[in-house]
């Protein structure tokens, strides 16, 4: 399966660099492939390709998208998805650590609403890049909890086998309305690691009984 990827900085490398790994193919998709982010991508995993944005996205089953929120409004439109899975990989932060969007609406149902033609699907949130490369844990057989949302059930399904390939447990939390707080554990673990001091390297687990 190919997947593309736009934002190729901490997160998108991570997490790219490791669905390689998996045997996924990855496009990284630019409209400048001499920029830094995009080179050093290049030299760190030289079996990823990189190719323009839409020709990218036309070619691929699945795109990813972990840029920074602020440049997504520009960024999508007159983006053609095509109905294909865009996987929202990104978080509004503002003043202070706090919701970009003063949690009155999820940064992806923004995302869904600038890129219509695509159905979006949260997931790779709630952590830092330093939880994307390898999320294995010694002495653990319990899998680190990814948890997800969207609207549309065949592009959730198609981003859950990716989540479970990638080493994660994948949890759907429901509609994508829900991402709104899945940005809220983006914020918890950020202030803990980023604020406070606390190491990154922990995740959250699901447990039922």
């Amino acid at each position: 399966m190919t997947l593309a990827f736009i934002g190729i900085g901490n997160v998108g490398f991570a997490l790219a660099n490791n669905l390689q790994g998996k045997g996924y193919d990855i496009i990284v998709a630019n409209d400048n492939p001499e920029s830094e982010s995009v080179q050093n991508a290049l030299k760190k995993n030289s079996n990823f390709k990189a190719l323009p944005v839409q020709e990218a996205i036309d070619v691929s089953e699945i795109t990813f998208l972990a840029t920074p929120f602020k440049v997504n409004e520009a960024l999508l439109k007159g983006l053609d998805f095509q109905g294909k899975p865009l996987v929202d990989c990104t978080n509004p932060v503002g003043p202070g650590i706090s919701h970009g969007l003063e949690s009155k609406i999820s940064g992806s149902e923004k995302i869904q609403e600038w890129a219509p033609s695509a159905n979006v699907v949260k997931a790779f949130t709630i952590y830092g890049f330093e939880n994307f490369s390898n999320p294995a844990y010694l002495n653990s057989e319990e899998k680190p909890a990814m948890l997800y949302a969207g609207n549309n059930a065949v592009a959730k399904e198609k981003v859950a086998n990716i989540i479970n390939s990638s080493g994660f447990f994948a949890k759907d939390v429901g509609a994508l309305d829900q991402a709104l707080h899945l940005e809220h554990m983006t914020l918890l673990w950020v202030k803990m690691v980023r604020r406070d001091g606390h190491h990154p390297n922990f995740m959250w687990s699901y447990l039922e009984k």
